[in-house]
């Protein structure tokens, strides 16, 4: 009994450890980028460059969506002023780093979403406490389809809530309230998609 006891407790922590990566609290990452075995196997479906939008999308989404795969913006002033223009709109907000393999597993999902929601769904990513070299290499290797916010001191994303685990996703009320907080990557497409249904589309 105590050995299953212990193996089911090893299984937990491993599928906790796999589906997210942490953070050290003075912005060092927990997992090391170099290695070989922390770097998620690249995608072989490449995302669209920027979503295509409809002729009646409002034109605060499709300022948005023209910073997509960027980082358009640093720190919390820039967090601030692009949510305010966003105002009226439900926002998800995506906090990911290079240096973080689950974060780098989920973004095809979210290119899928915002190809799918972009005209009625604001996506905004928050590059928390990575370098410029490494979050733009995995914009360009794997384009979520959504402006960032290069945080590197995590101010940003400490702000919503966030920076305990990454990645982890906000969900803005059209007030700006917040609305949901979900630690941890998303296992699949419909899993992402089931949210941005519960708590951005009602």
């Amino acid at each position: 009994m105590r050995f299953r006891s212990a193996a089911a407790a090893a299984l937990t922590a491993a599928a906790i450890a796999l589906a997210a990566c942490g953070d050290s609290g003075d912005g060092t990452a927990r997992t090391d980028p170099g290695s070989a075995a922390t770097r998620a196997p690249a995608t072989t479906t490449e995302a669209k460059a920027s979503p295509e939008l409809g002729t009646n999308v409002p034109a605060a989404l499709r300022v948005n969506v023209k910073d997509a795969n960027t980082l358009a913006g640093e720190g919390e002033d820039a967090l601030k002023q692009r949510l305010k223009k966003l105002r009226g709109h439900p926002v998800v907000v995506n906090q990911w780093a290079s240096w973080c393999p689950p974060c780098r597993a989920e973004f095809p999902y979210f290119a899928d979403a915002v190809a799918k929601h972009a005209g009625k769904v604001a996506f905004v990513g928050l590059d928390f406490t990575d370098d410029r070299d490494g979050a733009n290499g995995l914009l360009r290797e794997k384009p979520p389809g959504f402006a960032s916010i290069f945080d590197p001191k995590g101010e940003a994303t400490r702000s919503l809530g966030g920076g305990r685990v990454s990645p982890s996703t906000f969900f803005i009320a059209p007030d700006g309230s917040l609305a949901h907080t979900k630690l941890g990557g998303y296992a699949d497409a419909a899993a992402l998609e089931a949210d941005i249904r519960r708590y951005a589309i009602k």
